[in-house]
């Protein structure tokens, strides 16, 4: 997998990255960071990429041409190495051949789709994710319109940048690629992976300021426990994200267990 990173401080989406497992699939080149400086692109040689906002307001804009360019630069060496997948149009302004990438190409907004594990494993099926950072007041909107980014969120709140919640993005994705976790089985079990939250985890001492672990996960029984770590899988969604369970299909017996530990006076 290829991440670029188009922004005005790459470095900063590699230093939330350079640690742990993002760090090890780096090492192993089952993914590969390119940081694209946007700066190198600027109309002059001053380095301007942004300006004043038509219509007035505060703070400055990140100019079309500058993250155009930087993209371009990106679609360029990605169609080099993916020429069989090239699909020309005509850029209507140059009356030049462009080529659509087969980089997908992400703009980092909070008025884009939220970002969930459904997300994540469809774009863990890329070859070549770019992100497009913004900062300052944002960025001039034909230039999206003009790349055809797909707008993606964390959330409802404002960052000053898209580079953390690109780095966010990536470490999500990563970790379902193959070959990065030792076990597969690892994120499939993981919260949200199976529409559900993932259940409560513990470890040594058995029993802490009074606090026990579950018996049944001290009894060695394996069917046992997974009954039960599906039973807490449920109760725990239930009880913090609700939400979640909407369209979800649960099974019967599941839910009359579950029923049963609400209705237990100890629970």
């Amino acid at each position: 997998m290829k991440y670029s990173i188009l922004s005005l401080f790459p470095e900063q989406v590699y230093d939330a990255l350079r640690f742990s497992m993002t760090a090890r699939a780096m090492d192993r080149g089952l993914i590969e960071l390119n940081l694209v400086q946007i700066r190198d692109f600027a109309i002059n040689e001053y380095g301007q990429v942004d300006d004043a906002p038509y219509g007035g307001g505060r703070g400055m804009v990140m100019m079309c041409e500058p993250i155009y360019n930087a993209w371009r630069s990106v679609v360029a060496q990605s169609d080099a190495n993916n020429c069989d997948q090239i699909v020309n149009h005509v850029d209507e302004k140059s009356q030049t051949t462009i080529q659509d990438s087969s980089a997908h190409t992400i703009f980092l907004s909070p008025a884009g789709k939220t970002f969930d594990q459904k997300m994540a494993l469809e774009l863990s099926k890329k070859s070549h994710i770019a992100f497009i950072c913004g900062h300052y007041e944002g960025v001039d909107a034909r230039v999206i319109e003009e790349i055809g980014a797909y707008e993606v969120s964390l959330g409802d709140f404002v960052l000053t940048g898209g580079e953390l919640a690109a780095a966010v993005m990536i470490d999500a994705i990563t970790r379902l690629l193959p070959g990065v976790l030792p076990d597969e089985e690892a994120w499939q079990l993981e919260s949200f992976s199976g529409g559900l939250l993932e259940w409560p985890q513990y470890t040594r001492p058995r029993v802490w300021r009074d606090r026990a672990v579950p018996d049944v996960l001290l009894s060695g029984h394996q069917a046992n426990i997974e009954r039960e770590r599906d039973i807490s899988r449920l109760v725990e969604t239930i009880t913090k994200r609700p939400e979640l369970l909407k369209g979800q299909s649960i099974d019967r017996t599941l839910w009359e267990l579950v029923a049963k530990r609400f209705e237990d006076p100890l629970f």
